[in-house]
């Protein structure tokens, strides 16, 4: 771990170096330019919050284990050229730089102190770094020592419980929700301690827990047990508090995902359905009779539904003022005219796997951009390289640390 110790205390790093390559976007306006982070980060909220910092600008150092690298270069498959399409997914703009402003981290508490890379001896070192840790459950409590991965996380934190069809099983949610939000939110946070370093000239250390994440993703389900006692169940594609709020089948069994919010909203879905009766009906008068009628209204929708294909409910509701669509599959998703017409989908070269698409920035800005600086590394790609030119070390000592292992 020298070199991560020169890194913070001197500027210095090692592993990864990818030449800054602009895509799309002018690296010099990105809101970020000019941070350095070093990336110990394994798996998926890390890694996940350091990419979407280097969408921003900053230029991010990924240290990984020689050899072996970080866990999900083997979650395959599918594969592109002998590469996970998993690590590609979330570590683009992995690269070394000149000096760190933030270092992250997910090991078990106090494993990194064992080795001397702990926030109290690097704060003597940096004052100025801003040290985040991201756990599964904390650094201290009864859990402290557990491995955390999303879906434990999800399934102690409640979510779990609360996703999957009605009167089925609990079911995993499509992606590690709970892994990506606590990558947004440690990167929300690594944001605001930038701006109170920018005040106070110093660092500090930002602790993230997927537990917490996940407890923070329950909002209204949260606030419905903890003032009324209330337990939310699996509800399928349903919503708890708003009728109709779900997905219905159409004649050619595809589903159509109605969103209805207020009373206008629902008198509108019934004009254009040609069942105005339904407006008028005292049992769903309003959102608070449609829930306590949810299942006979539902019924009648249902069959209403099951009268047309989907192409021809989406032409009847186009222009209306409550939200619709269809529930798409993922190439469904990503041919979709709107996606296209956003750009989400963005090309990279890639030094093994050729060219590689991946899901880009999600937000812009008017006056600054988002750059995706550079594809994914490969393991120890410019371990040498770096080592040389950044730490200044001789071929001689470069070698020896090969030997021994200490990198790759």
């Amino acid at each position: 771990m020298l070199p991560v110790r020169l890194l913070l205390k001197s500027g210095a790093c090692f592993l990864h170096r990818v030449i800054l390559r602009k895509v799309h976007h002018d690296a010099e306006q990105a809101v970020l330019k000019g941070v350095r982070i070093v990336d110990l980060s394994r798996v998926l909220a890390g890694p996940y919050c350091t990419m979407l910092l280097g969408d921003l600008g900053a230029e991010v150092i990924k240290v990984e284990k020689p050899g072996v690298g970080d866990d999900t270069r083997g979650w395959g498959p599918p594969w592109i050229a002998k590469e996970s399409t998993y690590f590609l997914s979330i570590n683009r703009n992995k690269r070394l730089a000149a000096s760190s402003d933030v270092l992250i981290e997910n090991y078990l508490p106090g494993k990194l102190d064992e080795l001397g890379l702990g926030y109290e001896e690097l704060h003597q070192l940096n004052p100025r770094l801003i040290y985040v840790s991201i756990t599964g459950f904390g650094d201290s409590g009864p859990y402290t020592k557990r491995g955390g991965y999303d879906n434990i996380a999800s399934s102690i934190g409640g979510l779990l419980n609360i996703t999957g069809p009605e009167n089925g099983e609990p079911c995993r949610v499509g992606v590690a929700v709970v892994d990506l939000h606590t990558g947004l939110y440690a990167k929300g946070a690594i944001l605001a301690a930038l701006i109170h370093r920018y005040r106070t000239n110093r660092g500090q250390h930002v602790k993230c827990n997927l537990l917490n994440t996940c407890g923070a993703m329950l909002t209204h389900v949260a606030s419905a047990y903890l003032n009324c006692g209330v337990e939310s169940s699996r509800m399928g594609m349903s919503h708890p508090n708003l009728v109709p709020y779900q997905g219905f089948p159409t004649q050619d069994n595809c589903f159509l995902l109605i969103g209805v919010g207020n009373n206008n909203q629902f008198e509108e879905l019934c004009h254009r359905i040609k069942m105005l009766e339904l407006a008028l009906d005292v049992r769903f008068v309003d959102n608070a009779t449609r829930v306590l009628n949810r299942k006979v209204l539902v019924e009648i929708l249902t069959k209403r539904f099951r009268e047309k294909v989907l192409t021809e409910w989406l032409e009847i509701f186009e222009g209306a003022p409550f939200p619709y669509g269809p529930v798409n599959t993922i190439r469904q998703a990503f041919s979709d005219p709107q996606v296209i017409h956003n750009e989400i989908i963005q090309e990279m070269d890639h030094s093994t796997a050729g060219k590689i698409r991946v899901a880009g920035p999600a937000v812009r800005y008017s006056d600054s951009s988002t750059v995706l600086q550079c594809p994914p590394p490969t393991l120890g790609q410019h371990t040498s390289e770096v080592l040389r030119e950044i730490l200044h070390y001789d071929d001689d000592e470069i070698k020896h640390l090969k030997n021994i292992k200490a990198i790759a």
